[in-house]
């Protein structure tokens, strides 16, 4: 299956000419230039829009991407880690980088495709960033571009959307994986499922690890105790659950939680609200 959010004929676009190419400046971003002619749109925004949860395999391609949410929810996956990318929260994968995508529930977003020859002062590791007003203003006048060569007002414009990639702070709604091979085991044991109580001596015992050492490289590799790692994969599970229409107390026993009061709790503790308040239209 073809990427949903990604659309063909813009990475052809994106691609750089097999001449022999000299760069020009022109209204502070550079373009590339081909026999005197300018090559096509070198940053490029599409609007996508499914009624339905669309899931698309790992795949890469050279275009560097920035990926957001008008509307609904979007899990990405990558070698590092995974993340949710919420509605206020947009996210940056770098060219040529292996990842995969699901959304849950009806789903409208959108796409930033970034010419590999602009990538090179933008992060070169994936990371969640929360979009700005600046940033959206920009996109949203970036996604009634046509085809052809950048004009001045598109370039400046396409500059903004690149600064804002590059300096906007970045959100934490991931999930680092380990590196240990080990440890890469046990956690795609314990994303498998997410109602498995077992303590961390189980699981180490499980994973054929002593105890201290499960915990130590845990904290080292990810970050997180595994205490933590786990109850920060079984809250973006919640949110693709919620997402989907699923009820609290649906989750919260699919999630291995004791009773709604203790899977609230631990909502509240992670995203600052209660379910219901997250979800709620503009915050409501």
């Amino acid at each position: 299956m073809s990427d949903f959010l990604i659309d063909p004929d813009v990475l052809a676009a994106l691609k750089k000419p097999a001449s022999s190419q000299a760069r020009s400046a022109k209204g502070g971003i550079e373009v590339d230039v081909v026999s005197g002619s300018e090559t096509r749109l070198a940053v490029r925004v599409v609007m996508r829009e499914t009624p339905i949860p669309r899931e698309t395999g790992a795949h890469s391609h050279p275009q560097g991407q920035l990926i957001g949410a008008v509307s609904g929810l979007l899990s990405i996956s990558t070698d590092h880690g995974k993340w949710v990318v919420p509605a206020i929260n947009a996210f940056w994968v770098p060219p040529g980088m292996e990842h995969g995508l699901v959304s849950h529930g009806p789903f409208r977003g959108w796409s930033v495709y970034v010419g590999p020859h602009l990538c090179a002062g933008l992060p070169d590791y994936p990371r969640a960033l929360r979009t700005s007003e600046l940033m959206m203003a920009a996109i949203r006048r970036a996604a009634g571009w046509g085809d052809g060569p950048q004009s001045d007002t598109e370039a400046r414009i396409a500059r903004i959307i690149l600064d804002e990639i590059a300096t906007t702070p970045k959100e934490t709604l991931g999930l680092p994986m380990p590196k240990d091979l080990r440890l890469v085991r046990l956690a795609q044991a314990l994303m498998a499922d997410l109602s498995d109580g077992r303590s961390m001596t189980q699981w180490a015992d499980w994973a054929g690890i002593p105890c201290r050492t499960l915990g130590r490289h845990m904290l080292r590799e990810t970050g997180f105790g595994f205490g933590q790692w786990r109850t920060r994969a079984r809250m973006l599970a919640a949110l693709e659950m919620l997402a989907a229409g699923l009820s609290v107390t649906t989750v919260a026993l699919d999630l291995g939680y004791e009773n709604i009061s203790a899977f609230i709790a631990a909502f509240r503790k992670t995203y600052g609200v209660t379910p219901a308040r997250y979800f709620a239209p503009d915050g409501q």
